[in-house]
């Protein structure tokens, strides 16, 4: 699963990378973060119709993470929905329409997974991260799906009536990452988010997508910090040395 990432670029350097043609205001009160966890506000890429041309614009906005579908009854499900598996994401009752009509990309910096690693003396394994990066630093487009929910405890004219969700795409890991986690997130090279964006390409269009394989990625050791999602900042992906399983 992909349960944190790093997303520390300027709204404007992502607007230049993925040809946005409008930033939500709230876009801007977020910030840059190395340390993005579930039901943070995270930014996503979406193409939807302008407010007021009705034109397909490409948007950065701002969604939840944890997607709550349309039909939830309270939005704390969502806590639990932060990744879509590929190999259901097509027939899953929550994720089968917005993956239809609903994608987006969720710009990155790169993500964490935690290896597992063997103790002697102890129950549990020792869990070390690992900032997952591509190799030559360029920006990760993470494929997510997002959803609309509707709050019937608020007025039609309260502006907070609507929540908006997001989930991220997970596959299997590739053969260079599985010693580390069995999922990574499904991360979509440039000349794909055109058709995984197109709010008019189907399901049938963008299930080939899901198999694509990710960039060249680079899995640095980094301290614990990281475990505790108050710790933030640019030191949380400094490398540390190389884990070892310990010898029982």
């Amino acid at each position: 699963m992909c349960g944190r990432y790093a997303s520390f670029r300027e709204d404007q350097a992502l607007a230049d990378e993925f040809a946005i043609a409008t930033v939500a205001d709230d876009v801007r009160l977020l910030g840059p973060s190395w340390n993005v966890a579930p039901t943070d506000g995270v930014r996503i890429v979406v193409e939807r119709a302008d407010r007021e041309t009705g034109e397909i614009t490409r948007q950065l906005r701002v969604a939840r993470w944890g997607l709550v579908p349309s039909w939830a009854k309270d939005p704390s499900i969502g806590n639990r929905m932060i990744n879509a598996r590929s190999e259901t994401i097509g027939t899953s009752s929550a994720y089968a329409k917005p993956f239809a009509a609903r994608r987006a990309l969720l710009p990155a910096d790169g993500y964490y997974e935690w290896q597992k690693l063997e103790a002697p003396g102890t129950k549990r394994p020792r869990k070390q991260p690992f900032y997952i990066h591509p190799e030559d630093g360029a920006v990760v487009a993470l494929a997510g799906l997002y959803e609309f929910w509707r709050d019937r405890t608020k007025s039609d004219d309260d502006p907070d009536r609507w929540l908006v969700t997001a989930t991220v795409v997970t596959t299997p890991a590739s053969d260079e990452l599985a010693h580390i986690h069995d999922r990574q997130p499904l991360m979509l090279r440039r000349a794909d988010w055109e058709r995984w964006l197109d709010p008019a390409v189907g399901a049938d269009g963008a299930a080939d997508l899901l198999g694509h394989q990710p960039p060249a990625l680079v899995a640095t050791p980094v301290s614990t910090s990281v475990n505790a999602v108050a710790n933030n900042g640019p030191a949380l992906i400094d490398p540390v040395d190389e884990p070892r399983a310990e010898a029982t």
